[in-house]
């Protein structure tokens, strides 16, 4: 059965058709979906879908693009989130600089908060990170994140770089870029990188792997990944399904 490490099932995008979707998920091989709060308002939205579904477990947190609006008040709101039973992870946080907002300081600001929160509730945490490599690994160091558990989640850069992460104990999620055919870093990434260390994902509705790139993406394409990383390493399929389930149960403390 796949482990699905990193999906956003409450996005409008599945308005349509949610329940038929996430009613097929057993039946197509899905055994577990991390849904992962990106804003207050996706969090609110994990939390109902951890209720109603018994496979979907959550994640709580405030992606970098939305940290401007944390404040002390809320931010205490979404602690308390992390007391269900089934919010396995502080998460997707982070930095992004794709965009210019928000302000860098604002984002470092809530990224160190949300990790000193993950410590607090004894979480692991699900990281974010696009274009910010230097700044990332800098707060992860200084917060001491080896001593913490957590995926970088729809991992973007180089070999050395996963070197680093791999050092301080935490995984790499892997999604559809890796079928990108110009996707030459993130194969040579998953070449070099022990399969006990790696997650699938889909980061659905986004990052759709080829065949479909461009539409919108379900777990229900977790096995062309899963396919594209028995190539890359030359080991069988389901090897990668086998190991990439025993990892996500391991960091998500499930089962």
């Amino acid at each position: 059965m796949i482990f699905e490490s990193h999906a956003h099932y409450d996005d409008e995008k599945f308005n349509e058709d949610r329940e038929e979707l996430l009613s097929s998920m057993k039946e197509n091989g899905i055994e577990y979906i991390i849904n992962v709060g990106a804003s207050l308002e996706t969090t609110r939205n994990t939390v109902e879908l951890i209720k109603k579904y018994p496979f979907i477990y959550g994640a709580a947190g405030v992606h970098p693009s939305d940290t401007a609006e944390l404040n002390e008040e809320n931010f205490a709101w979404l602690k308390e989130q992390c007391n269900h039973a089934k919010i396995v992870a502080v998460g997707e946080i982070g930095l992004d600089y794709y965009w210019d907002e928000p302000d860098r300081e604002i984002q470092k600001k809530w990224f160190r908060r949300q990790l000193e929160m993950a410590k607090e509730t004894n979480l692991p945490i699900i990281i974010h990170s696009r274009e910010a490599a230097k700044d990332t690994l800098d707060i992860m160091k200084e917060m001491e994140c080896s001593k913490m558990s957590g995926v970088v989640h729809c991992f973007s850069y180089s070999k050395e770089i996963a070197r680093e992460i791999l050092d301080m104990g935490f995984y790499l999620g892997i999604g559809g870029v890796v079928t990108f055919q110009n996707a030459k870093a993130i194969k040579e990434v998953v070449a070099y990188a022990p399969l006990e260390k790696i997650l699938l994902e889909t980061d659905c509705p986004y990052l759709a792997p080829t065949p479909h790139r461009g539409k919108r993406n379900s777990s229900l394409y977790l096995p062309l990944i899963a396919e594209e990383i028995a190539k890359i390493k030359e080991i069988e399929y389901d090897e990668v399904i086998r190991v990439t389930n025993k990892n996500a149960k391991k960091l998500f403390c499930i089962e």
